[in-house]
């Protein structure tokens, strides 16, 4: 290669962007470069163009930005698909041109609500998957545009993101600031997920970057990469107390029909993590040793 490889994440200020870029894992033999809405509009083909003129062969797009408002894409079903479908899609349009290398990050919402009970793997999606609701339908629409495009491209879901610390506001936070705010919460029990701390899954990424990188990963997959464990978001609440020093059974347990929301959510959406352990990358420990290390973190900080 005659120029230095370049690394492009996009969504640079968003949760899992601000984490890639502040990874201890950020390679040293690559140029690095954080992209947010004000320096690219990945929903206007013209934008994805002039943004990435310089994207060469053996270059990495890592798209982490996406539209991820759960309840307001029901009502805003045009913004969530021009940034979760057509904006991937422009991308991977992009990445196929030039013979770069493209990873996509999507969701545990792809999946419809079904019967499951064991974790899920790439290959239980139906091919006639239909999710429940916007989000969903929006972010499947762009794996499945991705890889029209580009076939050699990567897609990978994740679920329950956490970082833990201001000035996100994501659960952990949430539940932090409650507890200082009530001596009682009710958190509904009955969905059942894959935390994920957003660091590890970076760290991850970044592992993923550096095999297709060095060509010992293929492309045209889908994998899954979240921590180890699952929990109801009662259970990650009354974690969240218990790492702090407060009581967990101040956290009460409630079920979805007392807490409805405008967007369904799924009763059971584990992620298995095998896929990403075949693809010879390193599994993400369990998701209380990363809630422990998130709140220590944001304790001393």
């Amino acid at each position: 290669m005659n120029h230095p490889s370049t690394i492009y994440v996009i969504g640079a200020a968003g949760q899992l962007g601000s984490a890639l870029l502040s990874s201890r894992s950020v390679p040293d033999d690559a140029r690095v470069v954080g992209m947010r809405s004000s320096d690219i509009d990945i929903t206007s083909p013209n934008s994805v163009e002039t943004s990435l003129t310089d994207l060469a062969a053996g270059d990495v797009v890592l798209n982490v930005a996406a539209y991820t408002d759960v309840d307001a894409a029901e009502t805003a079903s045009g913004a969530a698909y021009a940034v979760n479908a057509d904006g991937p899609a422009h991308l991977a349009a992009a990445t196929s041109a030039a013979d770069a290398h493209l990873i996509h990050v999507s969701t545990d919402y792809v999946f419809p609500r079904g019967s499951w009970t064991f974790p899920l793997e790439p290959s239980d999606l139906p091919a006639d998957a239909a999710p429940d609701t916007v989000y969903g339908a929006s972010k499947l629409a762009g794996e499945r545009a991705v890889l029209r495009a580009d076939r050699d491209a990567v897609v990978v879901r994740t679920a329950w993101l956490f970082t833990g610390r201001a000035p996100v506001r994501d659960f952990v936070t949430t539940m932090r600031r409650l507890e200082g705010e009530r001596d009682e919460l009710t958190v509904v029990d009955d969905q059942r997920g894959s935390p994920t701390y957003a660091p590890d899954l970076a760290d991850g990424l970044w592992e993923l970057t550096a095999r297709l990188r060095s060509g010992r990963s293929g492309g045209g997959e889908v994998l899954h990469a979240t921590n180890g464990g699952d929990a109801t978001w009662c259970d990650f609440a009354r974690a969240v107390f218990a790492g702090i020093g407060a009581d967990p059974s101040r956290v009460k347990p409630c079920s979805t029909a007392q807490f409805p929301r405008p967007a369904a959510r799924p009763a059971y959406s584990v992620l298995s993590a095998a896929s990403w352990a075949r693809a010879g990358l390193t599994p993400l420990r369990d998701w209380p040793d990363a809630l422990q290390d998130a709140l220590d973190v944001s304790s001393s900080g």
